[in-house]
């Protein structure tokens, strides 16, 4: 079977690499992939939004399914077009993806199916949200409306923080809107919870505990993601219960009275409030570097569970994982998230002897006459499935000193909540 991945970060080489395991699988193209796709898929030069361009190559290489990696293509209706042209494809439609595309689309969806969730307002005007903030009880939390990779959501000790928030959306800081949304503050654990569903049925897709701001001890500014470790320490048989019964299945209901449907991975990003789940966004894809971190664990055939969600078949498949536990550290470029540069070459990764429980996926890379460069702010991702969680992170500190890369810098308290 021919599969086209379309991304280019680190979880479409971890993607990929999870194809790639499959004896079924026989070419994956990666469009438009990094340096590390490079190495185990075709890269193919094409924009990902350039829809027309895409079916054009799908068609001529007689591609049997396309899965689609981050977020912008699916909230554009990829999944839409490519479905109109017969083209079997992983991912929700345009209207299923406004749970990631539109915050307020959620909330709306919450309010009306009674899923728990901060308490919120939209604000279409400065005047009227620098009226509310005099309400508030601070901190407080300011979001654009939009995608925004992961960066739109400011968290605000004080009135005065909160405004220069609301100017920057509403100015256009994360593209056009006209909406923002203020949220109460939640004091409890983050947790990230996936399912798969085939638009009939889901499944359980594992949980992570994500690291968002970019310096040691959960300072600074929010990122894409500085790491991640799997299993969530929150997980259990009783929050699972209570996360898939007040949160995922009331949404999925929702979608249906939409006359819609949900095909694809959901990511679920939760507060827990003491033991208590409460909704802070969706994502329509796997998250990054959560794939990353996931799917190393996964030891059913990746390509069937796909194809089982295309052909609404994912009640034959029986997921099965790996016991262990798996740590993600991701290394940046210096001065990421703010200005930093890039073709800095990274001159040892070819060197560093990989054993079977340790991964580097690759993100913003590329590759110029057969040497890697720097392309991004968030460069590889280091994963080590292990016993423990301690381990893991050594390990990688270990592999990340063989780097030696001196363009970049990584957080060294990733999963400190369970190790430290």
């Amino acid at each position: 079977m021919k599969v086209v991945v379309i991304g280019s970060g680190g979880r479409e080489h971890a993607l990929c690499c999870a194809l790639l395991n499959s004896p079924k699988v026989s070419k994956i193209y990666c469009i438009p992939g990094n340096a590390g796709t490079n190495d185990i898929a075709e890269n193919v030069d094409i924009d990902p939004s350039d829809f027309r361009k895409l079916e054009v190559f799908i068609k001529e290489k007689n591609i049997d399914q396309v899965i689609i990696g981050p977020e912008k293509p699916l909230v554009d209706g990829i999944t839409d077009f490519l479905e109109k042209e017969n083209i079997k494809v992983f991912g929700p439609n345009k209207i299923a993806s406004k749970l990631e595309g539109s915050k307020i689309f959620t909330k709306k969806i919450c309010e009306k199916y009674n899923i728990p969730t901060a308490k919120f307002g939209i604000f279409n005007n400065k005047l009227e949200a620098n009226k509310f903030f005099d309400s508030c009880k601070y901190p407080i939390v300011v979001k654009a409306d939009g995608l925004a990779s992961g960066k739109g959501v400011y968290i605000c000790e004080n009135k005065i923080k909160a405004s220069l928030a609301v100017d920057e959306i509403l100015d256009g800081k994360f593209g056009k809107t006209n909406e923002v949304l203020i949220e109460e503050f939640l004091e409890g654990e983050e947790m990230s919870f996936f399912i798969i569903s085939d638009g009939k049925m889901f499944k359980q897709f594992g949980t992570a505990q994500d690291h968002k701001r970019v310096f040691e001890g959960d300072k600074g500014k929010n990122t894409g993601g500085m790491g991640a470790y799997s299993p969530s320490r929150l997980e259990s048989k009783d929050l699972n219960k209570k996360i898939l019964n007040k949160i995922v299945i009331p949404t999925l209901k929702g979608l249906e009275e939409l006359n819609t449907e949900f095909k694809g991975f959901l990511y679920v990003g939760l507060m827990i409030v003491e033991g208590e789940p409460f909704l802070i966004e969706y994502n329509v894809r796997m998250g990054d570097p959560e794939c990353q971190t996931i799917l190393p664990k996964l030891k059913t055939d990746f390509y069937e569970i796909i194809d089982a969600c295309i052909n609404k078949t994912l009640n034959k498949i029986n997921i099965e994982w790996f016991d262990d536990k798996s740590i993600c550290i991701v290394m940046c470029s210096k001065g990421y998230p703010d200005k930093f540069e890039k073709e800095i070459e990274i001159r040892n990764l070819k060197k560093i002897s990989l054993k079977k429980n340790e991964f580097i996926f690759h993100a913003g890379t590329k590759t110029i006459d057969n040497k890697i460069y720097s392309n991004g702010g968030r460069v590889l991702n280091f994963v080590i499935r292990s016993d423990e969680f301690q381990e893991g992170r050594n390990g990688i500190f270990k592999l990340i000193n063989q780097l030696n890369w001196e363009g970049g810098f990584f957080r060294k308290d990733i999963g400190y909540k369970v190790i430290d």
